[in-house]
């Protein structure tokens, strides 16, 4: 019975074996075959490598990155010192301040004359005014007191007559003489107030005319404020571009992507344009492809397509066409299917819908292009070795 029994078990293995390998010879002499509509290639992934190059000469001070990392936009990547660069900014910043203090200084003051200018110039007017009213009055009482002198004058010179005709006493005479004497000391004392009254009139009009001349000043202080103002705006200007090669020694990524590769070191002096970090965007990403002319021929621009790798063969990344090179080349080394190597052919890029974390620059990948958007495969076991 143990016998038979393990003549069974034999057999069942035997025809396992059998049947399997029937299964793999059909498998091999039947291979699964593309659809007329859909159209298959081999490639790398490619992309757009980002070069972070030093806008301006500098040494490293450091970098914070290392190959392979992930970026954020705007972050800081590397940082170039330049001491002649920070010392020129210091210059500018310096010099601004300066003149910004000088402008607000003359401000103040031009405010301080536009405020007094009208009541000293009023004030000047009203001095002058009086005093060539008090002038006026004082000639007409001059001119009355010359009258009086002259009277005076000539009652003297009758008393006189008259004492040495003796027909009037001497003290009358002597009345008369005193008379003559007051009244001209009188005129003395209103020509001398007259004379003081020019003075002051004289300088009523030196207060307007240098109220008058302070007007120009003004005029000349805001001219001269309008060019410092001027000057302030063009050291204004220097200081943002002084500040703007300051911030480009600092390296900031312009992208969410990763690094490449490290070209420069922390402490290596670069020069303008010199790259420091290589970056790539994995939005920018794209699988190139090759067809042959038949192919390319059939192929459309924004076809429906799908990309695999072979670590992942049950994910496929939704793509579509984004260009098809208008020349066609020899078949480049990487493409492995034969009937391809005897022929040129025409490169096609496969750009997926959203980026993908599992495609890397360099990868192989396996494309396949829908020309009519439907049957696309789902696993890359429905794609012929």
């Amino acid at each position: 019975m143990f016998s038979t029994l393990k003549k069974y078990w034999l057999g069942a293995l035997i025809a396992l074996l059998f049947g399997t390998g029937a299964v793999l010879i059909y498998v091999r002499l039947h291979p699964p075959q593309l659809a007329e509509n859909l159209i298959q290639g081999t490639g790398r992934i490619d992309g757009d490598l980002i070069n972070l190059n030093a806008k301006y000469a500098g040494r490293i001070s450091r970098i914070d990155v290392e190959e392979g990392e992930q970026v954020r936009r705007f972050q800081t990547v590397a940082v170039i010192d330049s001491q002649e660069s920070r010392a020129q900014h210091d210059q500018v910043v310096a010099r601004l301040d300066a003149a910004r203090r000088e402008f607000r200084s003359r401000e103040i003051e031009l405010e301080i004359l536009r405020r007094t200018l009208p009541q000293t110039l009023l004030k000047a007017d009203a001095n002058l005014a009086l005093s060539q009213r008090s002038r006026d009055e004082l000639d007409r009482t001059v001119s009355m007191q010359k009258n009086i002198v002259a009277q005076s004058e000539k009652d003297f010179e009758r008393m006189h007559d008259l004492v040495g005709k003796r027909l009037v006493e001497s003290r009358q005479l002597e009345t008369a003489e005193l008379k003559l004497k007051t009244d001209r000391e009188q005129l003395s004392a209103l020509m001398y107030k007259r004379k003081q009254l020019d003075e002051t009139i004289s300088i009523a009009q030196s207060s307007r005319v240098e109220a008058l001349l302070a007007q120009r000043k003004i005029d000349a202080m805001q001219e001269a404020n309008n060019a410092l103002s001027a000057g302030i705006k063009a050291m204004e200007a220097t200081q943002a571009q002084s500040q703007a090669v300051l911030d480009e020694m600092e390296l900031r990524s312009p992208v969410n992507g990763f690094v490449v590769e490290r070209i420069a070191h922390g402490g290596e002096v670069v020069g303008a344009g010199n790259p420091v970090v290589t970056l790539i965007d994995p939005s920018s990403l794209y699988l190139k492809i090759f067809v042959d002319t038949l192919q390319n021929g059939k192929i459309k621009i924004a076809d429906r397509a799908v990309i695999f790798v072979d670590a992942y063969p049950d994910h496929p990344i939704a793509a579509k066409v984004v260009r098809i090179e208008q020349k066609a080349e020899f078949t480049p080394k990487e493409v492995s299917v034969a009937s391809d190597r005897i022929q040129r052919v025409y490169a096609v890029h496969l750009k997926p819908l959203k980026p993908d974390p599992l495609l890397k620059l360099g990868l192989p990948a396996v494309g396949v292009v829908s020309l009519d958007g439907k049957n696309l495969p789902v696993t890359l076991r429905e794609v012929p070795e």
